[in-house]
């Protein structure tokens, strides 16, 4: 059949005349006539195209006389990209702006369908739905009712807006009602932020019983945005809130909570989390962090955080190429049982700076590194000889660090690789309140080590490269240790990373000391289907033992423990990594592994630590614990989780969870629950239950994947 094509603001200057923008209207249909009262009359695979609207229908007809348009369904129309308005027959005015649609449907974002007996369009920007029901749920043909719905009255769709009002609205699980609001508002799918509520949900606790959050979210500008959520249970009356804001240079978040509850009776509890982060001039960077509560089991009975220390802190810092500066300030606040903050250094006080050159007359690069640091205590009792063990009351200590390095690469021709580093040190440290050292202390030290590599490569012929390394080291530190207190360098970790460091005392207020030397070597594997291994062994020897070092740390004698560390990864499917110290006769003092491998329905990882008693590092007895965690798809909808945490040791549970979660095409479902074992003078062993429900298509698409549920049986 032949197809007709007008436009029709030649033919008829008044039959859906352009807006504004003056464009012309274009009509195509597989028939065009007028009838004799001057009616015309399109029939066929109808389309009509205007500022943006596309009509599709089976007949349209034009009167002259009033201009308007009567349309024979089934009718499309269709606004940009994200909205489209089925219907039974309509009767528009010529511009397509307003009039009737019976029997209509709106379909926005592909996601959010409303159906009414009656569409009102006003001036293009309002839809008016009569008797509607509204979901986002996938329909079937059977009869059978969406799993969620909601049936109003009236309807009024703000396409300027974004945004749905509803009058007398009743939310139905299926067919069942659940409760009903008189005026109720909400965001269409391609809003992403707008005020109102957002999703709520029941946690319950063995300390708090059953409580139900109801969270608000109030769009303060494009920029800001504050968030209050009211707890509410038998046991307690929380209020928590959240504010973002984003500036040009930055952002900023807080959040907070403040409680009245049965746990402690007329105190008033809560916390304050903040973070920021600023870009500044010259590429500096400002970030600030605050972590405060009102007592020392406030996060945990409220499941806010599991942190045992608080940190706040304000940083300045830049990073270039060749240089890097910072500045931080420092607060910590313990809430830890047996810990007193007035005993802890508290105050801190950092300052970094490092450089480095290229000179050409000495070749190789230099290095200089200035460190200053200090902490304080807020208890005023100083020490002195008569103090039993270990108490260090007030105890100050300032520091300042410096090292300059020279450091150059030869490569012969044989393949080895020397690298050698001279330098010196500079430390001066200033101690108060404690008669037991000297007041002020200070050195300079110098350093030199040689460094010796030698990589071998091979590969087969069915691609698999392997490359052996052996390494030496030998290096000599002079001076020896300072009369100064070990308070920041308590805690020493011998591993792959600093095998073959000058000094491995994570901290500049200690240094290792004399002649030392370090032998290791390392194998890697790799594989062109994915399977690669990597695996390192090491061990350091000394001129003379270093008393700094605790005895699990693997380098308190001449010879130090072996050092055995590898990964095995095998594409996406497996990561395993491990790092152990074995003694002469082969006795673990710490191990550590950790696993994770993927299935093509979930996840499963874990993780084991070992680690002797060591009086040196505040540990009486051994730790032994096991760690699982992991997740199983059991089918498209369904989603099961576990983490559980067992220590060995003391024979008992740590922690434990399991979560399930449901979700397709129109509704997320989370359950979770988790028992926590620990208990401590101010923390009690508790469960915690959690349940949340959402209904998709009143936000933006959050873009994660999701089923459509099928209409079979």
């Amino acid at each position: 059949m032949r197809r007709f094509l007008l436009v029709l603001l030649l033919v008829l200057p008044g039959l859906l005349r352009a807006q504004q923008t003056g464009a012309p209207a274009l009509l195509v249909a597989d028939q065009l006539y007028i009838t004799r009262d001057r009616m015309l009359v399109a029939s066929g695979n109808v389309e009509a195209f205007q500022n943006g609207v596309r009509l599709q229908a089976r007949a349209i007809r034009y009167s002259q006389d009033t201009g308007g348009l009567e349309i024979d369904g089934p009718i499309t129309l269709t606004e940009g990209e994200g909205t489209v308005i089925v219907a039974d027959a309509a009767a528009l005015d010529g511009d397509l702006r307003n009039g009737i649609l019976r029997g209509a449907r709106l379909v926005l974002e592909q996601q959010l369908q409303l159906a009414a007996v009656q569409l009102n369009r006003v001036d293009g920007r309002y839809s008016q739905l009569y008797k509607t029901a509204i979901t986002s749920c996938r329909i079937c043909d059977d009869g059978r009712p969406p799993l969620w719905q909601i049936r109003a009255k009236r309807v009024i769709h703000d396409s300027v807006e974004n945004q749905l009002y509803f009058d007398e609205a009743q939310f139905r699980i299926g067919n069942l009602p659940v409760f009903w609001l008189p005026r109720l508002r909400l965001p269409d799918p391609t809003v992403s932020r707008a005020s109102g509520f957002l999703v709520p949900s029941v946690r319950s606790t063995s300390q708090l019983g059953i409580g139900l959050k109801i969270p608000y979210f109030i769009k303060l500008s494009d920029k800001r945005d504050l968030t209050l959520t009211p707890y509410l249970s038998s046991s307690t009356t929380t209020l928590q809130f959240r504010y973002r804001q984003a500036y040009r240079n930055g952002r900023v978040q807080f959040d907070a909570a403040i409680t009245e509850d049965d746990l402690r009776p007329g105190d008033t509890r809560g916390y304050l989390f903040g973070r920021g982060e600023f870009a500044l001039p010259d590429d500096f960077t400002l970030r600030f962090d605050i972590e405060a509560v009102s007592d020392d089991a406030y996060l945990k009975d409220y499941g806010y955080s599991d942190a045992d220390r608080l940190r706040s802190e304000l940083r300045l810092s830049r990073a270039r190429r060749d240089a890097y500066i910072s500045a931080s300030f420092i607060n910590f606040k313990t809430l830890r049982d047996g810990e007193e903050n007035a005993t802890l250094p508290t105050l801190v006080l950092d300052g970094e700076y490092e450089r480095r050159f290229f000179p050409d007359a000495l070749g190789g690069e230099v290095r200089a590194r200035l460190v200053a640091h200090s902490h304080r205590r807020s208890s005023s009792v100083s020490i002195d000889s008569d103090d039993a063990d270990d108490i260090v009351d007030g105890r100050d200590i300032a520091r300042l660090n410096g090292q300059l390095d020279w450091m150059r690469t030869a490569i012969f021709a044989s393949g080895l690789r020397a690298d050698t580093q001279l330098g010196a040190s500079f430390n001066a440290f200033r101690i108060a309140q404690d008669d037991t050292f000297p007041d002020r202390v200070t050195e300079i030290t110098p350093h030199a080590a040689l460094t010796l590599r030698y990589p071998l490569s091979r590969q087969s012929a069915n691609g698999v490269r392997h490359l052996l390394e052996p390494v030496a080291q030998v290096s000599v530190v002079g001076g020896t240790r300072l009369d100064i207190p070990n308070e920041e360098s308590t805690r020493v970790e011998f591993d792959q990373g600093n095998l073959l460091s000058i000094s491995r005392f994570p901290r500049p207020d200690r240094r290792e000391r004399g002649a030392m030397a370090a032998l290791g070597v390392g194998w890697s594997r790799f594989d062109p289907d994915g399977w690669n291994t990597h695996v390192t062994l090491g061990q350091v020897f000394r001129e003379d033992t270093d008393s700094g070092f605790s005895a699990t740390s693997g380098l308190d004698s001449l010879s130090s423990d072996f050092l055995v560390a590898g990964q095995i990864e095998t594409g996406s499917a497996l990561y395993l990594t491990g790092r152990s110290l074995l003694t002469e006769d082969f006795d673990l003092t710490k191990a550590e592994v950790r696993g994770d491998f993927a299935m093509r329905r979930g996840r499963l990882g874990g993780g084991y630590v070992w680690l002797d008693a060591d009086a040196g590092e505040d540990r009486d007895s051994s730790v032994s614990e096991f760690a699982l965690d992991g997740s199983l798809q059991i089918n498209r909808y369904w989603t099961a989780s576990a983490d559980w945490r067992f220590d060995t040791a003391s024979d008992r549970a740590a922690t434990a969870g399991f979560g399930l979660s449901y979700e397709n095409e129109c509704v997320t479902l989370d359950l979770s629950i988790k028992r926590r074992y620990t208990t401590s003078t101010s923390v009690e062993p508790s469960t915690d239950f959690g349940f949340n429900i959402g209904l998709r298509g009143f936000a933006a698409d959050t873009g994660t994947e999701r089923y459509v549920r099928s209409c079979s049986n």
